[in-house]
């Protein structure tokens, strides 16, 4: 393995980086400042994907992106999330350089990465556990601050983590790698002051309460189907883990079983086609607010917003159902406000109760929500300044 070694050249690109992370408030405390300026990215993202349209107009992966190049070392310290591995079941190859296919590892956004740090609320002497090895770049930054000894990495892929631990100890780190599923924690069955999860699952897992002390804190991603977001939570004397959902918004690829590939999902038929009606949501309110797509996962728990392509060319955003149910509005022309469906005929009034809702609400942003895993595995929300309910398990 060959890991650049022009830290020289990257130190300005380091410092940049770091005022730019501070200047946008991910960054809020010295320490995470001199984490940042001290940890060089392009040692653990030598090479990535860009995505891009190639001549057909096909939406592809480019691989290419070298951080020796001048322009590379550049790139390597954009707040830009860098794709370094595709999914080998879906990735298809178009041309010499170019894939299609679904990313399953990456560099994430600096930003995203700093943010989830800071909620993180470490101090001297504590022990973390990061779920999701990557490349590696996270779990430098932890032992810069904390030091070796106390950070444990763990990744599905043993190959990752093996790269990862090649370009850590280039740069001078060497924390605990395991290889594992780390939807089961870390399988010493140690116990951790803090747990950083850089992939999104649906639930916080038991395994994850069970390697906790009271007092521990997690930052997480939750998915609830429609959509999700970034959790911090504080586990409790009895194995609760109560908190909120933070400011700092972003989201992950979802957390694998297997060390190359995701699961195809399991989906049920689509139901018959029932009619269509017009309706005052649009495809347009549901692209523009990330934080009414949150509700709408509240009040349709197992529910996902796709992508359709009807046969005569037309985009739509479509809700799904777990029984099968959808309903569709075009994200573009003369229909937008035509909604067509199947199935349940309530999916999509459910919808507009959740915009009501929100409106109603104020058009609260996602951090005035809270979230508690309770000790028996089931989850609620709740909208913090008035106690509206949720149940999402």
């Amino acid at each position: 393995m060959s890991t650049p070694t022009n830290i020289d050249r990257a130190r300005p690109h380091m410092a940049a980086l770091a005022d730019a992370l501070a200047r946008d408030g991910a960054i809020r405390t010295p320490a995470w400042s001199q984490a940042f300026r001290s940890v060089p990215r392009h040692f653990f993202v030598p090479r990535w994907y860009v995505q891009e349209r190639n001549e057909r107009g096909i939406s592809v992966w480019r691989e290419g992106r070298d951080a020796a190049t001048d322009d590379g070392l550049a790139a390597a310290y954009r707040d830009e999330t860098l794709v370094t591995a595709l999914d080998p079941d879906t990735a298809e190859r178009v041309d010499a350089t170019a894939w299609t296919g679904v990313p399953t590892s990456s560099s994430t956004l600096p930003r995203l990465m700093a943010g989830m740090l800071e909620d993180l609320g470490v101090g001297d002497g504590q022990r973390v556990l990061e779920i999701g090895t990557g490349t590696g770049y996270n779990a430098a930054l932890l032992c810069h601050r904390l030091g070796d000894r106390l950070v444990t990495s763990v990744d599905i892929d043993p190959a990752v983590v093996d790269t990862a631990r090649d370009r850590l100890a280039v740069a001078g780190f060497a924390p605990r790698l395991v290889p594992g599923d780390g939807v089961r924690g870390n399988l010493t069955g140690d116990r951790f002051d803090r747990i950083i999860a850089t992939c999104s699952v649906p639930a916080v897992p038991a395994a994850w309460i069970g390697q906790s002390r009271p007092g521990t804190l997690l930052v997480t991603d939750i998915d609830l189907g429609v959509e999700g977001g970034l959790v911090r939570l504080e586990v409790d004397e009895q194995g609760r883990a109560l908190g909120h959902f933070t400011t700092t918004g972003g989201r992950f690829m979802p957390a694998r079983t297997d060390a190359r590939t995701y699961a195809a999902p399991r989906r049920p038929r689509p139901a018959a086609e029932t009619g269509a009606r017009r309706s005052r949501v649009t495809a347009a309110d549901l692209r523009a607010h990330y934080a009414f797509r949150l509700v709408l996962a509240f009040h349709l728990p197992g529910a996902e917003i796709v992508h359709h392509l009807d046969d005569a060319g037309v985009m739509a955003l479509q809700v799904q159902g777990p029984d099968g149910s959808w309903a569709r509005t075009p994200l573009a022309g003369e229909d937008t406000g035509t909604v067509t469906q199947g199935g349940d005929p309530g999916l999509w009034s459910r919808v507009e109760d959740a915009w009501r809702w929100w409106n109603g609400a104020g058009r609260p942003a996602h951090d005035r929500f809270g979230y508690a895993r309770e000790a028996d595995g089931t989850a609620r929300v709740w909208h913090i300044p008035d106690g509206t309910r949720w149940n999402v398990t």
